[in-house]
């Protein structure tokens, strides 16, 4: 289901669009969108972005252009989740959406967890099935559960010329 509110960039391609969710976010450009993704209100994506099929983009959640999306990652918005308080169900006024960052270029491996409040630094790469807890700075590559810093990435010659 794709809703009305939903705006998507010219170029972008949405893979089986009766088994996706999109509603009330944004999409850049020449991005691709896999089967069985959702995407919620007020979440942003980039240009150039492809999101592989299953993954779960939150609202609060802003991608930056280029970032690549494994199959299967999940993201958190919601730092003390419950579902209900004095014995009623909780509603969208009773929580705060914390938002998450990805910036540009960065890779998310297939079946990764980005916890909220943090930021996914620059052409950074998270590993598959990694738990994201903190931070990651740019051009880092982290794995594990929780994710630690394992080397950064080199630069490449276009990043020695600039």
């Amino acid at each position: 289901m794709i809703t009305d509110d939903v705006v998507i960039g010219e170029g972008t391609k949405v893979f089986h669009p009766p088994l996706v969710n999109l509603y009330g976010c944004k999409i850049g450009a020449n991005c691709k969108i896999g089967t069985f993704v959702e995407i919620q209100k007020n979440a942003i994506v980039g240009n150039n972005c492809k999101i592989q099929s299953h993954s779960f983009i939150c609202e609060g959640v802003i991608i930056e252009d280029g970032v690549f999306v494994g199959h299967g990652v999940k993201f958190i918005n919601d730092k003390f989740p419950e579902s209900a308080k004095e014995g009623k169900l909780q509603t969208e006024e009773d929580w705060i959406v914390t938002s998450t960052l990805i910036k540009k270029g960065a890779s998310l491996g297939t079946n990764s967890t980005i916890l909220c409040g943090l930021t996914i630094g620059e052409n950074s790469i998270v590993g598959a099935g990694s738990v994201v807890t903190k931070s990651v700075p740019p051009r880092a590559i982290v794995a594990g559960n929780p994710a630690k810093l394992i080397r950064f990435r080199e630069c490449s010659a276009s990043d020695r010329s600039a």
